[in-house]
């Protein structure tokens, strides 16, 4: 008997017509959908007329669901997997299955589709060349603080997720910890009451003290800006070409990087260089 297929489909963030051809022709086909929210699945599928049966697998199920799934799917069964909105397997079991998936050598085909994080991060006017996604942090403060410390020097804009009973916990530990950066906050994304905030993080905290927070929140971060002259403090011209050097460069590129980087002559970094 063949293994059957499990689909990845995403699922609109907000605006119901956020899907795509595809993706309802495949919800169409399987056999089985297994989805975060079976209520909130149910609503997007009696939308568009489209009647399968539906398996609840969650955060909460999804050793148990996990295995049945992997079962039907061994004995040929095509299965789609959604979340509540977006792309399953970011920040959610979607994760877990695939894995499963993959242990199994069954086949596993994602279709493209919404993502509230790179929505966010386009709108954010922040650098879009490098960028980390860090999803939801700890709910506790230590642990929280813990990870903002570990993101206070990031120098690629960063990407988060947070709920709205959080979030001014959130903005007061950045604070505390990045200091007065620049973020950008997304909330509502695709829906009528769609918002982008872009300022501080003081500007921020004073703004949503002012109102109840409400709908899930895309919390973008400036990278970290460091100033060119704290970029080499306390590491000689040697030090930094035999880093290189140790990194796999030869000695002449190295030298032409370092005069680049640090914005000295050339010959005065290949003098250096004669003695190492």
């Amino acid at each position: 008997m063949n293994k059957g297929l499990l689909y990845i489909c995403p699922t609109p963030i907000g605006n119901l017509e956020d899907i795509t051809l595809r993706t309802l022709k495949v919800l169409e086909e399987v056999d089985l959908i297994a989805a975060e929210d079976t209520r909130h699945t149910l609503k997007l599928l009696n939308h568009y007329n489209i009647k399968k049966p539906l398996l609840s697998y969650h955060e909460h199920n999804k050793k148990s669901k996990g295995e049945l799934l992997i079962n039907k799917l061994m004995e040929g069964a095509k299965i789609a997997i959604v979340t509540d909105a977006g792309m399953p397997g970011i920040s959610d079991p979607g994760e877990d299955i695939i894995k499963l998936c993959i242990k199994s050598g069954i086949e596993v085909i994602a279709l493209p589709g919404a993502t509230a994080s790179i929505l966010a991060l386009v709108l954010s006017g922040f650098s879009t060349d490098k960028f980390v996604f860090e999803g939801f942090l700890p709910n506790k403060q230590k642990d929280r603080i813990k990870e903002l410390e570990r993101l206070k020097n990031e120098e690629r804009t960063t990407i988060l997720y947070e709920a709205p009973h959080r979030l001014l916990a959130l903005l007061k530990d950045m604070l505390d910890i990045m200091g007065n950066r620049n973020i950008s906050i997304s909330r509502e994304l695709t829906k009528i009451h769609e918002e982008t905030f872009r300022g501080t993080i003081s500007e921020a905290i004073d703004k949503f003290s002012r109102l109840e927070p409400k709908g899930e929140f895309v919390v973008v971060i400036e990278g970290a800006q460091i100033e060119e002259e704290d970029l080499y403090e306390g590491i000689s011209v040697k030090d930094h070409i035999r880093k290189l050097m140790g990194e796999g460069l030869s000695k002449k590129d190295a030298v032409r990087k370092v005069a680049e980087e640090r914005n000295l002559p050339r010959n005065e970094v290949y003098k250096e260089s004669l003695e190492i």
